[in-house]
């Protein structure tokens, strides 16, 4: 276990906060850790006939236009649930009657807290999707026997839809 000795915060924003720390290693050393502290997130696999829901949207950071599973973090004392339907909702414009907890996972845990909590979406009703004014997302709905062919071509880089998927093609459609 490692022991935080100091704490310094190198940046404050409205979704990520990033420290540095220095802590004493389990055999006695001093090292520093480099942190970005987030508030956690929801992935959602929609159900939808025999399609799955995804969102297309282009991600900054990587320059590209990505096929994603339905996904956004937790705001401040929000339960994951109710993170999973309020994104759902305003990604997609469906209403899940059913969800179910899957898994929870780390993200990137070397530098980041980052939890992520996956869910299963069925009985869904259509309504008009409701996205953040900074959100330009497209709605994909891909047949699940495509899934496999998705992934095999590279189709689909995003780590938390990889997983997603990869629980969904293992646990839920086997």
């Amino acid at each position: 276990m490692e022991k935080t000795i100091k704490s310094n915060c190198l940046f404050k924003g409205n979704i990520l906060t990033v420290v540095k720390d220095e802590v004493l290693l389990e055999n006695g050393k001093i090292s520093t850790r480099e942190v970005v502290l987030h508030p956690g997130a929801v992935t959602i696999i929609p159900i939808f006939e025999n399609k799955i829901v995804f969102v297309e949207q282009y991600r900054y950071p990587v320059k590209e236009r990505l096929l994603e599973l339905p996904a956004g973090k937790l705001n401040k004392n929000e339960a994951p649930e109710v993170t999973a339907y309020r994104e759902l909702l305003e990604e997609t414009g469906f209403i899940a009657k059913k969800l179910q907890h899957l898994t929870t996972f780390y993200t990137t845990p070397g530098f980041s807290n980052e939890v992520m909590y996956l869910y299963l979406a069925k009985e869904l009703q259509k309504t008009d999707p409701r996205p953040d004014e900074d959100e330009i997302v497209k709605t994909v709905f891909i047949e699940i026997d495509k899934i496999k062919e998705l992934l095999h071509s590279n189709q689909i880089k995003d780590a938390k839809t990889l997983i997603g998927l990869f629980w969904f093609l293992n646990f839920i459609a086997s």
